[in-house]
């Protein structure tokens, strides 16, 4: 019987707290490591309680050997076409050979099953992935989980704490999809666990506005925020094509306009959560916004 977890980009941000939270459900874990990664990641790995299978190289072949009594692969793997398509296509084709049931995809992303190719490059490249998925002999499961939580401190400007503002594109009590990154990990160790679940999953551990984030920050920091629309859809598209020629950027992940189409799919009504699949788990809570910015201490 199977019943081994197969994690490839467990060396990653959210890949390590997937493996994390397999082993905090006695789940057996195994991880693909690459020639040439860093020993403490390694121990670190397996410290947290994971078993290490050390490949020479990454192909077919090499790879089905550690899929043999692997009853889900969880793709984690992060990166461009080389990566996303290349790579994740290896993967899944050890995994079809070596007869696994099931693979979760590196999706982790809003769900961009109805946009159109060019508008976002980086979702692009999975839904051409997933053009390929669709045709094996194998069960797949995509995760929507909206956008990373954190990325509102970081990456992604919404609150800007100087200047007390909080930023925004589109309409001000549109909701926007966030989930933190433990969340997002622990719901999909359920799903790596769940031998029944659907082709996509959508969760979302807070659904805001720019306006409900406004009143979240002003209440967390005890500090009044100013709400500012920059634009609509439009403009922010015109910006992106702006970006994009002054700085084309085209080999960095995460170009400055990349993140702008990401921003571009959030306030898009083809991204609206229509069903949340987030009680699907007993036992999961969700951080909120205003959970982390006290976690935070902003």
């Amino acid at each position: 019987m199977r019943n081994m977890i197969l994690v490839a980009g467990a060396t990653g941000n959210l890949g390590k707290r997937i493996v994390k939270a397999l082993v905090e459900k006695n789940a057996e874990v195994k991880v693909l490591i690459r020639p040439n990664t860093d020993t403490e990641i390694i121990n670190a790995l397996f410290k947290i309680g994971a078993k290490i299978h050390e490949l020479n190289h990454w192909n077919k072949e090499e790879i089905a050997i550690a899929c043999d009594d692997v009853a889900c692969v969880v793709s984690v793997l992060a990166g461009l076409k080389d990566v996303i398509i290349d790579a994740q296509k290896i993967l899944l084709d050890a995994a079809v050979l070596a007869g696994v049931p099931r693979f979760i995809p590196s999706d982790y992303s809003l769900d961009f099953t109805n946009f159109k190719q060019d508008e976002n490059r980086n979702l692009d490249l999975r839904r051409e992935f997933h053009t390929y998925l669709d045709q094996q002999n194998i069960r797949a499961t995509s995760v929507f989980n909206g956008a990373f939580m954190e990325l509102i401190l970081d990456e992604m400007p919404l609150i800007v704490f100087k200047p007390k503002l909080v930023i925004y594109w589109g309409k001000a009590d549109y909701k926007w999809g966030f989930t933190a990154i433990d969340d997002v990990a622990k719901y999909t160790a359920n799903v790596a666990l769940d031998p029944n679940t659907p082709r996509y999953l959508n969760i979302a551990g807070d659904q805001i506005s720019p306006r409900e984030v406004k009143v979240a920050v002003s209440e967390v920091t005890k500090k009044s925020f100013t709400l500012i629309r920059l634009g609509g859809k439009t403009l922010l598209g015109i910006m992106i094509k702006i970006a994009k020629k002054v700085s084309p950027a085209e080999n960095e992940l995460y170009p400055a306009w990349q993140g702008m189409q990401y921003m571009h799919n959030m306030i898009d009504p083809r991204s609206e959560i229509k069903q949340l699949d987030n009680n699907r788990y007993a036992g999961m809570s969700w951080f909120s916004v205003k959970d982390m910015l006290y976690a935070n201490k902003v």
